[in-house]
């Protein structure tokens, strides 16, 4: 290994040490306070490690993983989450009973699998990066082991993840028997060099496809989505809603920009058809539902089929203009509902968690502060204008206008409708009168500190979205030239 894949993999590294300098912490003396401050403090590191990296790019840090730009924009972006999740952590569980401190170290491993996935150009570090982010997900679903739920929870999880580990795994075997390749561009160049795509690896793609559908929560992959949100702990189900799915979803559209697999059809058609059943079952779903973690679970399965129809779209158009809407609504994505999460995790308490819709009746008297947080991150989910979430649904509507895709793009018109009227009646609910009245901040100032923080970005892009967006435009993905 050379010096510039050595500081090519500094980010990672960084990553890597802090999960070291956690376990010795806690080997040490247990103290949540510490662990939390270690696991910050190595995130910072680790992405003030990546604006070294960025002028030296596209680097061949090793033979499994490419450093290019993509990579590193997405990686912060996973960071960043990461960092105001671990900050709903602290104030969440800081008064709750248990040994805690390993929480933080299970964050940075689940961090770690999701760049590790972010950077991935070959099969072996893409399962690599997925499990060491699933496995992390295991433990941190059932984190508070005296409830029952979390551990029901988990189980499902680790049950259907493994289930579909399985289909990866067969689809990736079923590739190489017929390819011989597990790098990236080798299976491009495999299928090029045919006129017809193998049947072989056609139903290895489509195994591979039905994995990563697990992960994404697309319907018909997605019962264990309601369960697993409602049973987590209120900042773990916002950190697998983005950091979890998004990365993911990163993973997904570099192997198919990588493999050349827009120019198949038939994997277009079914990729559509999952994303309008997502759009219109996440919907619809939703609107049965009086439990906000649920709700918002549902909604979650909605947006990745707004995010799917981009995706698709982009198969139509120039591959550089491919990551421009999915990188937007990525980030209004995060946003959106890590700050949703986010007043759910302040709300709740170690004797009940805050997700039933009528523990929000009246917020607007008890908590006007959070009520009014919690209205425009449900307004920006809705894609409401002058919110973050506005620039990203219009991306959705160009790009599937742009395409043709006239049938997704009806489903999007439908599923938005659906979808503002369950974000309004939790407003309403917020808005009616309260017994109690109880005005100012919460004590947790940490998490006062990130809502404010996310609720600036999201009235700021919303209002004025041109500095992202030549940010994005900047992102010139080597490997999608």
């Amino acid at each position: 290994m050379n010096i510039n894949q050595f500081i090519a993999l500094a980010p990672l590294t960084a990553l890597a040490g802090t999960a070291i300098a956690v376990m010795i912490g806690i080997a040490a003396w247990r103290n949540f306070v510490l662990s939390c401050a270690i696991a910050a403090v190595g995130i910072v590191l680790s992405l003030a490690a990546l604006g070294s990296v960025w002028p030296g790019t596209p680097v061949q840090a090793s033979p499994l993983m490419l450093i290019d730009v993509y990579a590193l924009f997405y990686i912060a972006l996973l960071l960043s989450a990461g960092l105001a999740v671990l900050g709903f952590c602290y104030d969440y569980f800081k008064d709750r009973d248990g040994e805690n401190e390993e929480l933080p170290l299970l964050l940075l491993t689940a961090l770690l699998g999701a760049s590790v996935l972010a950077a991935s150009t070959h099969f072996a570090s893409f399962f690599i990066g997925l499990e060491l982010l699933s496995i992390s997900l295991f433990v941190l679903i059932g984190y508070p082991l005296n409830q029952a739920q979390a551990l029901e929870a988990a189980i499902k999880y680790l049950i259907l993840s493994g289930v579909s580990s399985a289909f990866l795994l067969m689809g990736i075997a079923l590739i190489y028997a017929q390819s011989g390749e597990l790098y990236f561009r080798g299976i491009e160049g495999y299928i090029a060099s045919r006129d017809d795509i193998n049947a072989m690896v056609f139903s290895g793609v489509l195994l591979v496809m039905a994995g990563l559908g697990f992960k994404l929560s697309l319907i018909p992959f997605h019962l264990w989505t309601p369960d697993v949100y409602q049973g987590a702990p209120a900042p773990i189900s916002g950190f697998i809603a983005t950091v979890s799915k998004g990365a993911v979803f990163v993973l997904l559209l570099r192997y198919f920009v990588s493999t050349d697999s827009y120019a198949y059809t038939p994997l277009l058609n079914v990729f559509s058809v999952m994303a309008a059943l997502s759009i219109l079952g996440g919907n619809l779903l939703a609107l049965l539902q009086n439990n906000v973690k649920r709700l918002l679970a549902y909604s979650s399965i909605a947006h990745m089929g707004y995010l799917l129809v981009a995706f698709i779209a982009g198969g139509s158009v120039s591959s550089v203009l491919i990551v421009e809407p999915v990188a937007f609504y990525l980030l209004a994505y995060f946003i959106t509902t890590i700050g949703a999460f986010g007043v759910v995790s302040v709300l709740s308490s170690p004797q009940a968690e805050a997700d039933d819709l009528a523990f929000y009746r009246g917020l607007f008297w008890r908590r006007p502060w959070l009520a009014a947080i919690f209205t425009l991150m449900l307004l920006s989910l809705a894609g409401i204008p002058l919110t973050v979430g506005f620039i990203g649904k219009f991306y959705i509507f160009t790009g599937a206008a742009d395409g043709g895709l006239w049938g997704l793009l009806l489903a999007v018109i439908v599923g938005s409708g659906l979808g503002l009227y369950y974000y309004l009646r939790i407003i309403v609910v917020m808005s009616m009168d309260a017994e109690t009245v109880k005005t100012g901040f919460t004590q947790d100032w940490l998490s006062n500190v990130l809502l404010t923080v996310l609720t600036i970005l999201l009235v700021w892009l919303g209002i004025y979205p041109s500095l992202l967006v030549n940010i994005i435009q900047s992102v010139s993905y080597d490997g999608m030239a």
